[in-house]
């Protein structure tokens, strides 16, 4: 079981897009990224996104990949400054749930996880990319099993 962070695919700027939808890159790399983790079976019952209308479009990416059964969800506590502490006391483990929304959230969310302070940067996130964590059965903490990034370097 596990809990997979997403951060947006690329969007366009706001000037050219005030709500800031998906670039034509950040649509690709998104799709790209989907098809991978098909082809590794990754299996997401639900994905929960922010709302904004670049993590709706990434969000809707890949369930259009992936097929979770509980297909996608506006959640509220997503957004870029929201309290990851708050949220992460309703987190399942064991329901693989996909998070996507954005930066700083998702850093300091897999931080905060991973270390008990959102403030010691772990993990530097890629639009499009997924970090998968689980809880380490034997300790109970979370940890980081992969990521899976557009690009290397």
């Amino acid at each position: 079981m596990a809990l997979y962070l997403v951060q947006h695919g690329r969007s366009r700027p706001k000037d050219v897009d005030p709500d800031q939808g998906l670039s034509d890159e950040g649509i690709a790399e998104t799709k790209r990224i989907a098809e991978v983790a098909l082809n590794y079976r990754i299996q997401v019952a639900l994905i929960k996104q922010s709302g904004k209308k670049r993590a709706r479009q990434t969000a809707d990416i890949f369930a259009d990949t992936l097929q979770p059964a509980g297909g996608v969800e506006e959640t509220a506590g997503l957004k870029p400054m929201d309290d990851v502490s708050a949220f992460a006391g309703g987190l399942d483990a064991g329901a693989n749930v996909m998070l996507v929304g954005h930066l700083p959230f998702m850093e300091r969310m897999a931080a905060y996880l991973v270390t008990g302070s959102a403030d010691r940067p772990i993990f530097k996130f890629q639009n499009s990319g997924i970090v998968c964590l689980d809880k380490d059965p034997n300790s109970g903490a979370w940890i980081i099993v992969w990521a899976l990034m557009p690009k290397i370097g």
